[in-house]
């Protein structure tokens, strides 16, 4: 065997997917994991399902990664969802994909897919160095010299797969941030992606489980709207979450304010109307009632007429031009301050990371240091809910493990 060493930092599916195909006889590859078990994280996406990418055509994915998805377009058609379901059923395990064009495997157990990863590492020869946290990393002539607790080791080349900083329990810690930086390389803001909303003075507390299909939201900044976002809302106990907010999370700034628009602008005058033909042809009929045919909870209904100071007996007749006004602002463009957005202990996902403009996006190798890589999380792309992540991972890992192996 070659004295030529590959170092993965981080035993994610990222790391665990580039090991697998960037080791050969002319290397030595070596993944060092901080868990006593490599893929903790894996094993509690999808709730445990494992939601492994997305159905439909690769191009439908580049608009589900924020700003960046440009960034991935080269690794996501080098190596695609097909390319990843065929990998897993050669394997032995089967997917399906529900109504929502999430793919899992047929056992819905993510443990299955974890299980592949590492047995095929070490069936493929990858040494992995379980419980073995990487304290410091650093240049040595043409060389990284990697410090672990008590130990030093030398690799030819390394790649950096620590993802992210959230769900820091299963060992995403942001340490692969602190090590780029070690490296030359800038760190673009991190903060939590696909996290829930909590507002200022939260009215919906014990409407929690009520959910909302395709709402608007708008992120505002300085009385102007710097994001739309279009999806399913839920109201939990404390805040607001669902997929719609989950995906704004990722644009939401200290100071920002939150508009909903729990039914489209283009409605507004058609419930005007009906509230007006509701005073002037049924006068004695309650609000609520007329409001009733309106697409939306009716406990929502009535916490939207306590908030625009409507009685609960008022009738349409009663019902003034303010009142009228202010029930259709509420169901157009309630506007909530934000407290804050969920911390790195509920996140799906970072935002932030490596800066893009400092890796080559067809082999995710740094423009700065020859034979130095980035992939998955730790790189500045956070995708949607719904797989886009997961596949982010093995797509990115796939290009750096390829770039890894025609350096022979």
């Amino acid at each position: 065997m070659s004295d030529t060493v590959v170092a993965i930092i981080g035993g994610g599916p990222a790391g665990l997917f580039c090991a697998l195909h960037a080791v050969s006889k002319e290397r030595r590859t070596i993944l060092f994991e901080k868990k006593m078990q490599p893929g903790r994280k894996l094993l509690i996406t999808g709730s445990g399902r494992c939601n492994l990418t997305h159905g439909g055509d690769i191009r439908g994915f580049f608009g589900h990664y924020g700003d960046n998805g440009a960034f991935l377009k080269p690794a996501l058609r080098g190596f695609t969802n097909r390319d990843l379901i065929a990998f897993f059923e050669e394997r032995g395990c089967p997917v399906i994909t529900d109504e929502n064009e999430k793919i899992f495997p047929a056992s819905d157990r993510a443990d299955d897919i974890l299980s592949i990863l590492t047995s095929t590492c070490r069936e493929n020869g990858v040494l992995i160095r379980s419980g073995s946290q990487v304290l410091a990393v650093e240049r040595s002539g043409d060389a990284f010299l990697i410090r672990t607790d008590g130990q030093e080791f030398r690799a030819d080349i390394l790649v950096i797969a620590t993802g992210g900083a959230s769900y820091p329990s299963t060992g995403s810690t942001g340490d692969g941030y602190l090590f780029a930086e070690a490296l030359g390389h800038r760190i673009e803001e991190v903060g939590s992606a696909l996290a829930p909303i909590y507002p200022e003075k939260y009215p919906f507390t014990d409407l929690a489980g009520i959910s909302f299909d395709g709402v608007t939201v708008s992120v505002r900044r300085d009385g102007k709207v710097v994001r739309k976002v279009t999806g399913d809302l839920l109201f939990t106990h404390s805040g607001l979450s669902g997929p719609v907010i989950l995906h704004a999370s990722r644009f939401v700034s200290p100071g920002d304010t939150l508009s909903v628009a729990f039914l489209p602008q283009k409605e507004r005058e058609e419930i005007n109307a009906l509230l007006t033909e509701g005073s002037a042809t049924s006068g004695k009929r309650l609000v609520k009632t007329v409001l009733s045919t309106v697409p939306v909870p009716a406990r929502f209904i009535q916490r939207l007429l306590s908030t625009a100071g409507v009685a609960e007996d008022c009738t349409a007749a009663h019902l003034t031009k303010e009142e009228r006004n202010e029930i259709l602002r509420l169901l157009t463009d309630w506007t909530f301050p934000i407290r804050r957005v969920g911390g790195f202990e509920e996140a799906m996902a970072t935002r932030g990371g490596v800066a893009l403009d400092e890796v080559h996006p067809k082999t995710m190798e740094s423009k700065r240091i020859k034979n130095l890589y980035f992939i998955g999380e730790v790189l500045d792309i956070d995708g949607d809910t719904g797989g886009y992540n997961l596949q982010a991972a093995f797509s990115t890992a796939f290009s750096a493990a390829r770039s890894i192996r025609e350096k022979n």
